[in-house]
């Protein structure tokens, strides 16, 4: 059973970059057959898909972020660590990692999700 969890500030100052991690166990961020995915909810909107690493180190985002947006792993702990850039008010958000087979729409496992506001 694969388990994530998040970890990281729960208050940014705006204009300030964020930085989580999501530790993974039961599972292999190398070797699994997984896009190892953040995701967000926004207050009052719908999950928001920020991007993902693969098991090959390979990245993707969400071009809606306008390039604020790194992904980055360490092998070593078994983590992958979202970095976003600039961040807003409007970047205030309940942020989620979770991991998507290869080939699936549905994610097969989530953390249990982590609050982060944007606030001076």
């Amino acid at each position: 059973q694969v388990q994530l969890l998040e970890s990281g500030p729960g208050l940014v100052k705006p204009f300030a970059a964020l930085s989580l991690t999501c530790t993974v166990s039961g599972g292999s961020i190398t070797t699994d057959s997984y896009y190892w995915s953040w995701i967000r909810r926004p207050p009052g909107k719908d999950l928001e898909w920020i991007g993902y690493i693969a098991s090959s180190g390979a990245t993707y985002y969400n071009p809606s972020l306008k390039g604020r947006t790194s992904i980055s792993r360490d092998t070593s702990k078994n983590q992958f660590t979202l970095q976003l850039s600039s961040v807003t008010p409007e970047d205030t958000a309940v942020f989620y990692c979770a991991a998507l087979p290869l080939g699936s729409p549905n994610y097969d496992y989530w953390g249990q999700g982590t609050q982060v506001t944007v606030a001076s």
